[in-house]
């Protein structure tokens, strides 16, 4: 903790999620001896991002892996892979790209969100669809790159189901690219969209349900993107040269997909499951205050999350709830569902074994309390 009291910082139990803003995830040790070690030479960077690439895909039974900064940048080059290939003339066109006749990237109405940035940062432009097997039909053309497709249960209404529109966009010749960030667990799914659904590239955090480095993604598939990723990326001069992958996080990533394959998967989802019931249990009987499993997770994994509410004759709100538990000795943090403004949701992916019984006694302790005016808490 000697960096964070040097800052000033608290460093937070996170019953979020995965979230960037919080750091990710924490990396084993494994991840983190790697990552000190290869932090000692110096290397050929592109033979190691090659040969990082030969053993991902050789753990997870694809064709091909890259390593990005980070899903957003995956998506970036994976967009960028499928617009310019490995042709130097049209990878200098990006983002205008003036010329260039392929740059429509197909996408569903109900699954635009924040991270299609990533792939507009290319100056392709978005092409919405329904959820029609003929209106996607309709809008692939000669301008469409690829198609762009979200992966989650909260992305599921209003698409198409992936096999679907794998199906549809390969009798036309498109790519299909999965943004399957937090897709982690299941693990399987590091082969389940590519090799058995069909998508020509699956885009991962390495940083999240990997628990490799927050700076760190996975572009898994063809070998064509794959090749065309890794010409549109650092440490080339091109639209992916800011988005720099260093060795360490090379390193880091690898020992991450080699541990996580190892992890009994089964024993991790039955603590997650025990960690809710714990919350459910332990709310139980405080007037006002309901707590319930909710499933699948907040990005879709397949595993539960205790979702708390408050209301009277509760004395706190939702928001009050959530500054205490932030300002508080720990600093906690929770996640807030959107759909909801009495409730706060508590993830086990993110706790170590027992902090759930901290995040417990905490929420209690503060709950048999007054409120404190949330006016009167810095924001």
């Amino acid at each position: 903790m000697g960096v964070y009291d040097e800052l000033g910082l608290q460093p937070v139990i996170n019953a979020a999620a995965t979230l960037t803003a919080l750091g990710g995830s924490r990396m084993p040790p494994c991840v983190v001896d790697e990552m000190v070690a290869a932090g000692r030479s110096f290397v050929d960077l592109r033979e190691m991002q090659l040969r990082a690439g030969r053993r991902v895909a050789e753990l997870t039974g694809n064709e091909a892996a890259y390593v990005s900064s980070g899903a957003a940048a995956g998506i970036v080059v994976a967009v960028a892979a499928c617009i310019a290939g490995t042709d130097p003339e049209k990878i200098g066109a990006f983002p205008y790209l003036e010329g260039i006749e392929r740059c429509e990237v197909i996408v569903h109405t109900s699954q635009r969100n924040g991270y299609d940035y990533a792939a507009r940062q290319t100056g392709a432009r978005l092409v919405e669809v329904g959820a029609s097997a003929a209106e996607l039909a309709t809008a692939i053309s000669e301008r469409t790159a690829c198609v762009l497709w979200f992966a989650g249960a909260h992305y599921a209404e209003g698409a198409l189901p992936l096999a679907e529109v794998v199906a549809i966009a390969h009798e036309r010749g498109m790519p299909v690219l999965v943004d399957a960030a937090a897709q982690i667990p299941p693990v399987a799914n590091l082969w389940h969209f590519t090799r058995e659904l069909g998508a020509d590239a699956a885009i991962f955090s390495g940083g999240k349900g990997l628990r490799g480095p927050q700076s760190s993604g996975l572009v898994l598939g063809r070998r064509e993107i794959v090749d065309g990723c890794r010409a549109n990326g650092n440490p080339n001069h091109s639209i992916g040269r800011p988005m720099k992958v260093g060795k360490e996080e090379l390193a880091g990533l690898v020992a991450a997909v080699e541990w996580s394959l190892a992890q009994d998967e089964e024993a991790l989802l039955n603590r997650y499951e025990a960690a809710v019931q714990r919350w459910i249990a332990g709310l139980a009987g405080i007037p006002g205050v309901t707590a319930e499993r909710d499933y699948p997770s907040e990005a879709g994994q397949p595993h539960g999350r205790a979702i708390v509410r408050f209301t009277p004759p509760c004395a706190w709100t939702r928001d009050e709830v959530v500054k205490a538990l932030w300002t508080g000795e720990p600093c906690i943090a929770v996640g807030v569902p959107r759909w909801q403004d009495d409730a706060i949701a508590l993830n086990p992916q993110t706790l170590e074994p027992g902090e759930e019984e901290v995040v417990l006694a905490k929420l209690k302790e503060i709950l048999a309390t007054a409120p404190v005016d949330a006016a009167a808490v810095p924001s």
